[in-house]
């Protein structure tokens, strides 16, 4: 299959989850013989646009002709069986789906936030969760300032949504949602049901998995109100104030919170912030951990971290709303607490930290459901599928039901018959 995968690489300065799974993606369908290309930009390359040039940033967000002309003669000449969309912000534009259009090539497009109804994707405003633009306009959102707490910057965003939304419903043969969270809320939305498939993140495989108890907790992540730091840094000051749990708590990520967190863990022996991991550094600390932590007060269409956590034996405490709850079997896989809620938060830690061989039960639970949910193996399946079924629905002989629709239904929980996951 010749597939040509679409992206707008976020800025390297912080971690992106997102870019991790094209990546592996782009890797796991060329060890597997596909022929795979990429079309992308990085927003990198703003930095380095003369200052006209950044003022127009903004103005290409909902249109950007001139990537519209240079996919479509690539398209054109190298003729891919299917174009894999992911981001399109703030360079691409949705004029990648009028390319795939003007060539006749069948779209498929990952959904890894929801910027199809919310135009900063994250279904928050102020730390809490907000869905006034769902299923309305994205006038809200710019009245709010929604993205980057600034109304003008929150402008670009609305009118893309606004003037390409039918274009994104129409123009894509299958939507991948990361979760079935994810889809439900969609969905309710208005997204044509039809073409939302839920597909997983896969992880690979680390090669070797936690050995022993464990040396500490982790968070590995952003730093950003909307992943709950704050939440967990008063959550651990109430631990410590009660004579801790024996293990220290380990920070890794950058983010906006980075200078607080950094002051809060200073001259401290019972937190370490690390600033960012590299891959190796990432694994390294996850094969240590008694759990991992994601604490997020928004609801997570998908929780990259936790998978790889999984992967390597590891359980996590989690917060039990979003797609965490498809990720997470409570008990069994590790715990989930209370969204927003510091006692709730501290009883699992503690619960998670003093209970070792509860603990390591959980941690070979959560491996083995890695192994039938979240492998490679599992991973590239559904992802040819979903393509399989673009190009027979463009070509008029698929309008039977996806080869992965039979994983819309079942538990959310625990079940090994997985609905295929992106963003630590």
């Amino acid at each position: 299959m010749h597939v040509l995968v679409v992206h707008n690489r976020y800025a390297s300065a912080q971690p992106s989850g997102e870019n991790n799974v094209v990546d592996q993606e782009v890797a796991l369908l060329r060890g597997a013989g596909h022929r795979v290309g990429v079309f992308e930009r990085r927003s990198d390359d703003i930095a380095g646009l003369s200052l006209r040039g950044k003022a127009a940033v903004p103005l290409l967000v909902p249109w950007n002709p001139a990537v519209r002309a240079e996919l479509s003669a690539r398209l054109r000449a190298e003729r891919p069986d299917v174009v894999h969309v992911h981001n399109v912000f703030p360079l691409l534009s949705p004029a990648v789906l009028a390319a795939c259009a003007d060539a006749g090539v069948p779209a498929v497009a990952t959904l890894h936030n929801y910027t199809q109804v919310c135009p900063p994707g994250t279904l928050q405003r102020d730390g809490r969760p907000c869905t006034e633009c769902v299923g309305s306009t994205p006038l809200p959102a710019v009245r709010h300032g929604c993205y980057r707490n600034s109304r003008l910057a929150t402008v670009p965003l609305a009118v893309s949504l606004s003037v390409n939304r039918r274009r994104w419903w129409s123009g894509v043969e299958r939507f991948f949602c990361i979760s079935a969270a994810q889809r439900d809320v969609l969905v309710r939305a208005g997204m044509p049901a039809e073409r939302l498939a839920v597909k997983h993140n896969f992880v690979p495989d680390p090669g070797a998995s936690r050995a022993g108890a464990g040396e500490h907790l982790l968070y590995l992540g952003r730093l950003a109100e909307a992943k709950g730091v704050r939440l967990l840094m008063a959550a651990w000051d109430e631990i410590a104030a009660d004579g801790g749990v024996g293990v220290p708590l380990v920070i890794a990520g950058a983010g906006p919170l980075e200078r607080e967190v950094a002051a809060w863990a200073a001259d401290r022996n019972d937190v370490r912030f690390v600033g960012l991991y590299d891959p190796a550094e990432c694994r390294q600390a996850l094969a240590r951990s008694v759990a991992v932590v994601a604490p997020s007060t928004w609801l997570e269409p998908f929780g990259l971290v936790i998978v790889e956590a999984m992967a390597a034996g590891v359980p996590a405490v989690a917060a039990g709303h979003g797609a965490f709850v498809e990720l997470v079997e409570d008990g069994v896989t590790g715990l989930l607490h209370r969204p927003g809620e510091t006692a709730s938060l501290v009883s699992c830690l503690r619960r998670i930290a003093t209970e070792p061989v509860r603990n390591q039960e959980m941690g070979r639970a959560a491996r083995l459901r890695y192994e039938q949910g979240f492998s490679p193996t599992v991973g590239l399946e559904r992802l040819v599928n979903g393509y399989r079924t673009a190009i027979a629905g463009r070509s008029g002989d698929g309008d039977g039901p996806s080869p992965l629709g039979e994983e819309r239904t079942g538990s959310r929980r625990g079940h090994p018959r997985e609905r295929d996951g992106g963003s630590r």
